[in-house]
């Protein structure tokens, strides 16, 4: 018998970015509702961004801290007719193992210098950053319009110059309140939480009914966020990884021997 065989699971990833998870999850037997509760757009004014891009030998190192990233600086490029091109002189910074992923498939001179080895967020960025000299170095960092200070600030108590830029925002899509009322009507085993904002989108969507859902998700951020809405936070994946996702499914679901 598969290990999550007749298990009905809650996948709350955007549609492009939820394959990888869904594939795993019916690999196992589960049933898998996708729910996306958040829809990536670019910010409402890109001219920041574009500035960023049109200079972008000025800066020491470029820091990417999501896919979502990586896909709104080669959209960006690509439209100022810059693409392929990142920076000769900057070097990368990646979050963690999906962003790295998403710039080695999108940037053929790809050149991560820094990830994370276990923390993959930005408490553990700013400690990756902490053995490197950072005085006067001159840092891009292309985020979401609703991201944490915690980068940022970290960077700068570092002595880094730190120059933030909205390359999306989130927003919910259209349909969430019907699609999270049917899955709430259908019941299911524990839904997945990939962010904080995924969070923020389906409790509102669920109202009341969100009290007591019972959930895993990656990482601590996440995991407070789905405190602070009453969710029964069942699994924090750790590091914060697709397959770490799918194994604490396994661990809260999976038939006991």
């Amino acid at each position: 018998m598969a290990s999550l065989e007749g298990r009905r699971i809650v996948v709350t990833r955007r549609r492009g970015q939820s394959a990888g998870l869904v594939d795993r999850l019916q690999e196992r037997g589960a049933t898998v509702l996708e729910v996306p509760a958040i829809e990536v757009v670019p910010p409402g004014d890109p001219d920041p961004l574009d500035a960023a891009l049109g200079g972008l030998e000025q800066y020491d190192w470029i820091v990417l801290t999501s896919p979502n990233a990586v896909a709104a600086l080669l959209t960006r490029l690509t439209v100022l007719g810059l693409y392929p091109r990142l920076s000769q002189r900057a070097k990368l910074a990646s979050v963690g193992p999906a962003t790295t992923i998403a710039l080695r498939s999108s940037f053929p001179e790809d050149r991560v210098t820094l990830e994370p080895k276990d923390d993959f967020r930005a408490e553990g960025l700013v400690a990756a950053f902490a053995g490197r000299s950072l005085a006067g170095k001159r840092i891009l960092l292309p985020t979401s319009t609703a991201a944490r200070d915690t980068l940022p600030e970290g960077l700068r108590r570092l002595g880094a110059q730190v120059e933030v830029v909205a390359a999306y925002a989130t927003i919910e899509p259209p349909g969430l309140d019907a699609a999270v009322a049917s899955c709430l009507e259908g019941g299911f085993d524990l839904a997945l939480f990939a962010s904080p904002s995924s969070i923020e989108a389906f409790a509102r969507a669920a109202g009341p009914r969100a009290s007591g859902l019972p959930v895993a998700v990656i990482g601590p951020t996440t995991e407070a966020a789905a405190r602070a809405r009453g969710f029964d936070v069942r699994g924090v994946a750790s590091p914060s990884t697709v397959e770490a996702l799918v194994a604490t499914a396994e661990r809260l679901l999976a038939p006991r021997p």
